[in-house]
C-alpha cells in the first residue's frame, strides 16, 4: 500500500492533473489517502509527482 499526501495546491494546475489528483481522493492541501500498490497507481502518482509527497506502507 501508498500513502500519498497532497503538498502543493491544485489551483492553475491543467484539468487532467486535477482529475488524477481528484481520482486519488486528494482535493486540498494536507489530504492523505491510502492506495493500492500497482501499475495504475504509479502512472497517476507520476502525472502529480511534483503536487504530492508518497510513502510505502
Amino acid at each position: 500500500m501508498l500513502t500519498v499526501k497532497l503538498v502543493k495546491g491544485l489551483a492553475g494546475k491543467k484539468k487532467d492533473q486535477i482529475a488524477v489528483a481528484e481520482s486519488l481522493g486528494l482535493r486540498k492541501v494536507g489530504d492523505v489517502t491510502v492506495q493500492p500498490d500497482n501499475e495504475a497507481t504509479k502512472g497517476k502518482i507520476f502525472k502529480i509527482s511534483h503536487l504530492v509527497e508518497v510513502t510505502k506502507n
